[in-house]
């Protein structure tokens, strides 16, 4: 299993009802995206969650919380939140809102031209 199917039923009932949200295979797991762009995912059982660079060292001290290192170099930005942060649809549902909070503020994606 590349991730935990259990915490994906959870991500998808906590943005269930939020427009634009799709899901896509990504970095050996999945990730959810608003509007085109990755507000959480999910690798093997933790769930990854972007929070932008203003909530981030806020993010890093709630429980469960740790730096995104999926390179071996933290991501400013983005956090893990450990199984025990994650087990019940309200602190997904938390975690997922705080990402898609972020998300919101970024300027739309442009439409990619196709190549010659």
């Amino acid at each position: 299993m590349a991730y935990d199917l259990e915490l994906a039923d959870r991500v998808r009932r906590a943005v269930a009802g939020r427009a634009g949200v799709t899901e896509k295979a990504m970095f050996g797991g999945l990730a959810f995206l608003l509007g085109g762009k990755t507000f959480c995912g999910i690798v093997k059982h933790d769930l990854m969650v972007r929070v932008g660079p203003d909530r981030y060292e806020e993010s890093l001290r709630l429980p469960h919380a740790r730096p995104m290192d999926f390179t071996g170099r933290p991501l400013k930005g983005y956090v893990y939140v450990g199984p025990d942060g994650c087990r019940t649809l309200t602190m997904v549902r938390r975690w997922a809102d705080k990402g898609a909070a972020f998300v919101a503020t970024l300027a739309p994606l442009r439409a990619r031209r196709p190549r010659r």
